[in-house]
């Protein structure tokens, strides 16, 4: 836990100021404009652009990818624009995680609806996983297969202290299992699918269907804290965590205000771990462990007010 500290207030002890203080700028500007303006779904539903998912949440995210690094090219006078892979790999980046949010179609699995409802479910997080690590190992072979792909070595990785930052949240999840808005949004198997008490669920179908819930952390830490550090750390070191954070904050948008002005801050945090250990463990451990804990209070929360 110590050296995950000491990772942390070197961070803050050496980062541009300006640099932290535009970017903060910046997605405050991009919270504000959405929370109140609705600017995610006025981009995502507008049908000028022939397929507004997709295009809609581009501009969102290309917006808050890229400023940042214009920002830091100024901050800091690196010539980053100058570079061509560089360059490839900051429109492609956006573009990937437009994709995975505009995927939506539906496979006919069952011809009763409440059961093609779960098996689209259980098939959909996976297969997004699927299609985003496809693309990001054709990226890594062409622009990076001289490291490891992108923070998946193991070797002397300490899991430690997350466990111990995941042993500090059981009691405040335990507290949340017992108030009811948690307990109408968790499990999610209860707010994500809409069959009710029509079909009959086994504990085999939940475990299925947290384990298909479980494969989207292992996507997004791939992607925000391997992908967009570890591909753009040779360019731009420590300064590759803002407009990570930055891009991390905008796919928040669809939740309370609260937990996507967190996940900011948060992203940073994830995102000083992984410079420092090159390894996307320890951000999968805190992140998927959690959902899984909220998980396990939702169910056993809901059980104890039958």
């Amino acid at each position: 836990m110590k050296e995950v500290i000491g990772y942390i207030r070197d961070y803050f002890r050496d980062v541009n100021k300006r640099l932290l203080v535009g970017c903060s700028i910046l997605s405050a500007l991009l919270i504000y404009l959405n929370y109140h303006y609705k600017l995610e779904w006025w981009l995502t539903t507008r049908q000028i652009p022939g397929w507004p998912a997709f295009a809609g949440h581009y501009i969102i995210f290309v917006t808050a990818f890229a400023l940042p690094y214009f920002f830091c090219s100024l901050a800091e006078k690196k010539y980053l624009f100058r570079n061509k892979p560089f360059i490839i790999l900051l429109v492609t980046a956006p573009a990937i995680f437009s994709l995975k949010m505009a995927l939506h179609g539906e496979l006919p699995f069952s011809n009763d609806a409440s059961w093609n409802e779960y098996w689209n479910r259980i098939y959909y997080w996976p297969m997004r996983l699927v299609i985003v690590m496809a693309v990001l190992i054709l990226l890594w072979k062409k622009f990076d297969s001289e490291q490891p792909f992108y923070g998946l070595a193991i070797k002397n990785f300490k899991w430690n202290p997350y466990v111990l930052m995941l042993l500090c949240m059981v009691p405040l999840i335990a507290l949340a299992s017992t108030q009811p808005d948690f307990l109408a949004i968790y499990p999610k198997i209860k707010s994500v699918l809409h069959i009710g008490d029509k079909i009959h669920l086994t504990w085999l179908h939940k475990v299925l269907f947290e384990l298909s819930y479980g494969s989207d952390f292992f996507g997004i830490e791939i992607f925000f804290r391997g992908f967009l550090i570890l591909a753009f750390v040779k360019w731009a070191g420590m300064d590759a965590i803002l407009p990570m954070a930055c891009f991390y904050c905008t796919i928040h948008f669809g939740k309370p205000l609260g937990e996507c002005i967190s996940s900011y801050f948060g992203g940073i945090l994830l995102g000083i771990v992984v410079y420092n250990t090159r390894s996307i463990y320890g951000g999968l451990i805190v992140h998927l462990g959690i959902a899984w804990m909220m998980e396990i209070g939702g169910y056993i929360g809901g059980a104890a007010l039958r």
